[in-house]
């Protein structure tokens, strides 16, 4: 009898290949999960970045996050069906605790924080409070 495992999936897509036809990129992915027997949970866009060093002649990479479950017998053929998939350049395929799984879900689908840019001015603030309350300390 083999078990069934929830699964996290990072993947680095092809980023010229994403910006002509995202949908088929990346619903690849789950068409590859489900064809095996597993149920993805959810399966979204990251994030698009220069890459850190170039990976089979790619400078940039999109981010692809996917939570899943699936029996775990059949996680040697879904590796190797994403190794054979030239719009996959790298994949990270982690188990993840089940009594994580309904948080990271959760929190997958609420989808990414928004960035805020502090200015130099509000960034260099707090260490000045911090600063000025020590000094305090310290004279009496």
């Amino acid at each position: 009898m083999t078990q069934e495992h929830v699964y996290d999936g990072l993947f680095i897509l092809n980023s010229e290949a994403y910006a002509r036809n995202p949908e088929e990129v990346s619903g690849q992915i789950a068409k590859t999960i489900e064809s095996l027997g597993g149920v993805v949970r959810v399966s979204r866009f990251w994030e698009e970045r220069k890459l850190a060093y170039p990976i089979k002649n790619h400078r940039r990479g999109t981010y692809w996050l996917t939570y899943f479950r699936m029996q775990t017998d059949k996680l040697v053929e879904l590796n190797r069906q994403f190794q054979l998939n030239g719009n996959i350049v790298r994949f990270l395929i982690q188990t993840i605790d089940p009594r994580l799984e309904e948080a990271l879900v959760e929190h997958a689908l609420a989808g990414p924080a928004q960035r805020e840019e502090a200015t130099t001015e509000e960034a260099a603030a707090p260490v000045a409070d911090v600063y000025e309350e020590e000094t305090a300390e310290d004279e009496e």
